[in-house]
């Protein structure tokens, strides 16, 4: 499956999730139900998974969480938050250069309506 359906899908399921929670609950809350929601759909989902980061001679196993990657293709990162700050876009598209990864979502549920809420970003390697 690619990105772009991958991408769909996600996108779909948080809609659906957002129309029935609402806004407003923790990110956690959102990333448990997404991965349930999304592993219902046969996607592999890994969920906050530990990504190394290399500097030189130095390997940290743990460099940084992804919330979720989804069929090894599709990282999301979930917010809950007032408003998206610019690191947030710049902390997913490091989250991509790092693992190679091509495509991320950037969603954040604080919002009245998802599609507000709802950022791609693409690494151009």
């Amino acid at each position: 499956m690619n990105e772009n359906l991958i991408t769909g899908k996600v996108i779909d399921t948080c809609i659906k999730i957002h129309q029935t929670l609402g806004p407003g609950l923790f990110e956690s809350v959102y990333e448990t139900i997404l991965q349930h929601e999304l592993e219902k759909e046969n996607l592999y989902v890994e969920r906050q998974k530990a990504i190394p980061v290399f500097w030189q001679n130095l390997q940290m196993d743990v460099g940084f969480r992804a919330d979720l990657i989804i069929n090894n293709k599709v990282i999301i990162e979930i917010k809950s938050v007032d408003a998206l700050a610019p690191v947030h876009s710049k902390q997913l598209l490091t989250y991509l250069k790092i693992t190679g990864i091509q495509v991320g979502l950037l969603i954040n549920f604080n919002v009245p309506l998802l599609k507000q809420g709802i950022h791609r970003i693409i690494n151009q390697r």
